[in-house]
C-alpha cells in the first residue's frame, strides 16, 4: 500500500487512537537533543575530523530519499538526483546504506508525524467550509516545515507540534476562533496542556518571523472595510456551525 503522509496506517476506525499510541514509542530519548546543544558537538577538532567524511552524509541523504521514493508511486528515480547533483554512488552502495537505515529504524517506515494529526485537530473548529479549512491547513503546513529545524521541538510529540501549528494558523488567519480552538485542544484527552502551550510559544516565535498575521495587518490600518474582512474570514470558518 502506498504511503500517505497524513494517514500512514492501514484504513481503520481506530486510526487516530493508534497514531497517538504509536507516536509515544517513536519519540527520541530524553538525552537525544543534548548532542545538538552540548559544547562537545561544536568542538573544532570533531568538525575537522568530519570534513573528510562529508560523503557519508551525502550517502545517507540519498539513501533516505531512495527509501522515501520506494514508499510512494512515482516515476522519479534516486539516480536522477545522483546525476543532477554530481554524486558518484552505485546502486549497491546505496542499497547497503538503505539496509543500515532500515535496521536502525527497526523497519518502522510508517512513522507518526505532525501531518498525521492535522485532520484530527482541524475538526475542533467544527467547520464544513472546505476552502477556509484548507487555507488553515496550508498555513499550518508552512509553519511546521519552517520550524522543523528547531532543536527545541525535539522534546514535543508530533501531535503537540501539529496542534500548535494549527493554533498559530488560526491566530494568523482567523483570530476570532483562537480562544475556542485553544480551549478545545487543551481539553483533548490526548493532549498535555502544558506541553501544548509551551510548544505553541516556541512555534509562534518561528512562525512570526517575516510573517504578518491578518490581525496585525488589520490593526495597522484599522478601517471599517478591513475589520469587516477579518470578520468575514473568521465567520466563513465557523459559519457551518452557526447554520446548524
Amino acid at each position: 500500500m502506498e504511503f500517505d503522509l497524513e494517514d500512514p496506517l492501514p484504513p481503520s476506525n481506530e486510526n487516530f487512537p493508534s497514531l497517538f499510541k504509536m507516536e509515544i514509542d517513536q519519540m527520541p530519548s530524553k538525552t537525544y537533543s543534548q548532542a545538538f546543544t552540548s559544547q562537545a558537538s561544536a568542538n573544532l577538532s570533531v568538525r575537522h575530523e568530519m570534513d573528510g567524511k562529508l560523503w557519508i552524509f551525502r550517502l545517507v541523504a540519498i539513501a533516505c530519499v531512495s527509501l522515501a521514493l520506494k514508499m510512494r508511486k512515482t516515476e522519479f528515480s534516486v539516480f536522477d538526483l545522483i546525476q543532477d547533483g554530481g554524486f558518484m554512488f552505485d546502486s549497491a552502495t546505496i542499497q547497503r546504506m538503505e539496509m543500515l537505515i532500515l535496521g536502525a529504524l527497526k523497519w518502522r517506515m510508517r512513522s507518526a508525524n505532525p501531518f498525521c494529526f492535522m485532520n484530527y485537530f482541524i475538526t475542533f473548529l467544527k467547520s464544513n467550509n472546505k476552502p477556509s479549512v484548507e487555507q488553515l491547513k496550508q498555513r499550518a503546513t508552512e509553519i511546521i516545515l519552517k520550524a522543523q529545524n528547531d532543536v527545541k521541538l525535539l522534546k514535543f510529540k508530533p501531535s503537540i507540534i501539529s496542534a500548535s501549528a494549527l493554533l498559530c494558523a488560526v491566530n494568523d488567519l482567523s483570530p476570532f476562533q483562537f480562544p475556542s480552538f485553544r480551549n478545545a485542544v487543551c481539553s483533548c484527552s490526548y493532549v498535555d496542556k502544558e506541553d501544548f502551550l509551551l510548544c505553541y510559544e516556541h512555534i509562534q516565535e518561528v512562525a512570526t518571523e517575516g510573517y504578518e498575521s491578518l490581525w496585525a495587518r488589520t490593526s495597522s490600518s484599522c478601517t471599517p472595510v478591513n475589520v469587516l474582512d477579518v470578520h468575514v474570514l473568521s465567520s466563513s470558518i465557523s459559519g457551518s456551525k452557526s447554520s446548524k
